[in-house]
């Protein structure tokens, strides 16, 4: 019998330098803005209103930075996480040019790191995946890691190479969209009068608000995104999986966090980059999140005097709320309600 379907690549199947190109380009529409808002009330004026985004220089309401990503991580998947185990991490991730409706984004990635397991079973893949418009110019960038299955654990193991990965992206390699101009930022219309004179390194919010992730939700946004991971769209066979039920995609439970933390860092206009990314624990259908942040730092931007960087670890927690800060504990391990810690950095308008 012939066989023209994809079965995705398994540990064995990368080398590498390996380049991929990803198939699918994706043209994001107003349609697709409104969909993410539904799914995650996200209140951002910059993604909400034309009206506040050109005030400060976008030619349009962009699209949500979150959604970008998301969209070039589902390009993604196929050729490397479709036989995953989990996705294991971020580093290095930065943002270019602004994503707005009607442009197409498509995506490629390369293998920069391999090593096989210990059990034989497994392995844990490292690409390096851009994300590009219709223009070829780089909406965003980042590396992520995978423990993929082995199709054949007699299969011998690659050299092990581990890339090295920076802590965060430095201030240097932040971009800024060009014609940003904060002069006009209004904070009524924006919700939040604290700018990033008000935030010190070390500050702890919690985001108060909590939302519970209905089957419906998850399952949606995975086909927004066109992301065919099994573990995330077939109860068929994940009944038969380590938890019996479909995970939910960890984009979503960033996405979440992403719009919780709207109470409390509401000017946190633009991510300009992501840090790290630790999906501590699974999520699941009727989970409630809620969420808090630490700003980890906070630094001027090259040649600007309008607006400043603040470096944010936020971290998601189910069915507990964040009053108390769940985290890593002093012996290490995390507190049992934890399943997000993300770090990553945002733009913010100063005081004039």
């Amino acid at each position: 019998m012939s066989n023209k379907t994809n079965p995705g690549n398994y540990f064995e199947d990368f080398s590498l330098g390996q380049e991929i190109v990803h198939a699918t380009p994706r043209t994001l529409s107003e349609g697709d803005a409104s969909l993410y808002t539904a799914l995650y009330g996200t209140r951002f004026p910059v993604h909400s209103s034309d009206m506040f985004a050109i005030s400060i220089g976008f030619e349009a309401a962009p699209i949500d930075d979150m959604l970008a990503f998301n969209v070039v991580f589902g390009k993604t998947v196929p050729d490397i996480s479709l036989n995953a185990v989990a996705n294991l991490g971020y580093a290095a991730g930065r943002y270019g040019v602004p994503v707005y409706p009607g442009d197409t984004l498509r995506a490629s990635s390369r293998v920069i790191g391999l090593k096989e397991n210990s059990n034989a079973k497994t392995g844990i893949v490292y690409v390096h995946s851009v994300g590009l418009n219709q223009r070829d110019e780089p909406v965003l960038d980042f590396v992520r890691w995978v423990m993929v299955n082995k199709r054949d654990p007699a299969s011998p193991a690659p050299e092990p190479v581990v890339p090295e990965l920076p802590v965060f992206v430095a201030d240097e390699e932040l971009i800024v969209p060009d014609g940003l101009e904060m002069a006009a930022f209004d904070t009524m219309l924006s919700g939040s009068d604290m700018l990033w004179d008000d935030y010190k390194a070390g500050e702890k919010i919690d985001h108060v608000d909590g939302m519970t992730i209905e089957e419906s939700d998850h399952m949606l946004a995975t086909r927004l995104y066109q992301n065919t991971a099994k573990v995330h769209f077939n109860q068929h066979t994940q009944k038969e999986g380590r938890f019996g039920r479909r995970i939910v995609y960890g984009g979503h439970v960033i996405s979440l966090a992403r719009a919780l933390s709207f109470n409390g860092l509401g000017n946190a206009f633009k991510v300009a980059a992501i840090n790290a990314g630790n999906h501590v624990a699974p999520t699941f259908g009727g989970d409630t999140i809620y969420a808090w942040s630490e700003v980890l730092g906070k630094s001027a931007v090259s040649g600007r005097d309008d607006l400043g960087a603040l470096r944010l670890r936020t971290v998601a927690s189910k069915d507990q709320s964040c009053e108390n800060f769940p985290g890593k504990e002093e012996d290490g391990k995390y507190d049992p309600s934890v399943v997000l810690d993300f770090d990553y950095t945002v733009l913010m308008p100063k005081r004039p």
